[in-house]
């Protein structure tokens, strides 16, 4: 038996398809107040 492992699978693994991603931003302050406001209004 060989030392060596067998990449065959981590060669098939490495041949993924490029993806777009797209960056999250966060609520401007503006926007939180106003969700806090409606929360707090809604009880």
């Amino acid at each position: 038996m060989s030392n060596k492992p067998d990449l065959s699978e981590v060669e098939k693994f490495s041949k993924l398809k490029k993806t777009n991603t797209k960056k999250n931003t966060l609520p401007s302050k503006e926007t939180i107040q106003q969700e806090k406001e409606c929360v707090q209004t809604s009880y």
